[in-house]
């Protein structure tokens, strides 16, 4: 289906109204329309389908890369696990009215302290469709509206999608208005939408440092940026070199086109020319294009390495293509980190616990692994049955971000008449 260009003022007025009563829905309501959507998806299928092949076929989408072409596509498979995840999130636990303190004042008043809702949630998005279902499951359940400014890219996709969610809503009785699909404006429209203040509780871009940075210089509301993944992988010395060679090509390949995938994989000199004419080539045979510095080069047996620039430590690929570089030892590898990672994933290869530990403390990240690809870095993996996004900040939430990190907290106070003198 075609969608239509709307106002983002508008549209979040109208994402707005539906608020209170998304807040005010039981967990049996929220449910009940989770359970639609998830229905919904598998009855859709065909339409969905037809929208995403319409999305491809466009102009606009002609000179996407290859892993955003991938992010793009949808196949039934992929509806299915949207549709899984949907059902996942409704099964979790309802965190809207959890008490997570009680207690009584010196002067009688018996005090709770709550979780409740946000309010009005906006998600910027690129050309990833599965985040509209994400985002609206996980917004229903957390009990907030939600506005939703997609990709052009993906516009008739998203638009079947949100017509799905809102269809659920109604079947349960909840506003259709909780979920608003915002088309059109372009990049003026969400500075906009990042200017909302006192109609927009919460905003969450999702995508590269380009959009993290247009929104920076603008907004008056509060921001998690779901931004950037420069994530790494550490062989130690004392790794094990096939179980390192398999979580290198794991981290990056597995799906290239993601956040949590592998942009950098640093080597201890110890091991370099044990571990990288094997690791490269082999890297190299999963089509990836391979940089490196003087090290890594000289150590990269029959497979042709590039060399790296100062900007590939700092560049997020989402894509067929790694840096990597040789250090002398864990300390190096922390620095290199510290200077040139996005906070977000980084992954040590080792049999040294003590090197674990050190690596653990010293990685200032989201996600830190052991022994362990940088992939797993999800909100379906770390039971949360989805997120609406991987938060490489500190405040107020840090990795994925799901139904706890979509609350705030009320201070309940039930007095007998107490006043202050």
């Amino acid at each position: 289906m075609e969608a239509t260009a709307t106002d983002i003022a508008a549209d979040t007025l109208t994402a707005r109204g539906a608020a209170r009563a998304m807040a005010a829905a039981s967990t049996e309501v929220k449910n009940r329309a989770l359970e639609s959507i998830a229905r919904g998806l598998g009855e859709s299928v065909e339409a969905i389908l037809e929208a995403n092949a319409a999305d491809l076929a466009d102009d606009r989408a002609q000179g996407l890369t290859s892993a955003l072409t991938d992010r793009l596509t949808l196949a039934p498979e992929r509806i299915e696990a949207m549709a899984e995840g949907v059902r996942e999130v409704a099964s979790l636990e309802d965190p809207v009215g959890e008490v997570l303190e009680t207690g009584t004042l010196e002067n009688g008043i018996a005090l709770s302290k709550i979780r409740v809702p946000l309010g009005v949630i906006a998600v910027v998005y690129e050309a990833r469709p599965n985040v509209t279902i994400d985002c609206a499951a996980l917004t229903i359940k957390s009990g907030n509206s939600l506005l939703l400014k997609g990709s052009s890219y993906a516009e008739r996709t998203n638009a079947a999608l949100a017509d799905v969610v809102r269809a659920g809503l109604a079947d349960a009785g909840l506003p259709e208005d909780g979920v608003v699909l915002s088309v059109g404006g372009g990049r003026e429209s969400i500075g906009q939408l990042a200017t909302q203040d006192g109609v927009v509780d919460l905003l969450i871009p999702r995508g590269g440092e380009g959009l993290k940075k247009s929104i920076e210089e603008v907004a008056t509301v509060p921001v998690i940026y779901a931004a950037a993944g420069i994530c790494h992988v550490y062989v130690h010395s004392d790794a094990d070199l096939e179980m390192a060679r398999a979580i290198a090509y794991n981290s990056k390949l597995q799906r290239p086109g993601v956040c949590n995938a592998a942009e950098t994989l640093l080597v201890d000199s110890e091991v370099a020319a044990a571990f990288l004419p094997p690791a490269l080539a082999e890297l190299a045979e999963g089509g990836v294009e391979l940089v490196g510095d003087s090290r890594t080069r000289e150590n990269s047996g029959d497979t042709s390495v590039g060399e790296a620039t100062a900007e590939d430590w700092d560049t997020e690929y989402l894509d067929l293509k790694l840096a990597v570089r040789v250090v002398d030892g864990i300390e190096e590898a922390i620095d290199h980190i510290d200077r040139h990672g996005s906070g977000h994933s980084d992954a040590i290869v080792t049999d040294n616990g003590q090197a674990a530990e050190m690596f653990v403390q010293g990685v200032d990240a989201a996600a830190v692994y052991v022994n362990a690809s940088t992939r797993f870095t999800d909100g379906f993996v770390f039971g949360m049955g989805a997120e609406i996004g991987i938060s490489t900040q500190k405040l107020h939430a840090r990795g994925p971000v799901g139904l706890r990190e979509l609350t705030t907290i009320k201070y309940v106070g039930r007095g007998e008449g107490q006043v202050r003198g």
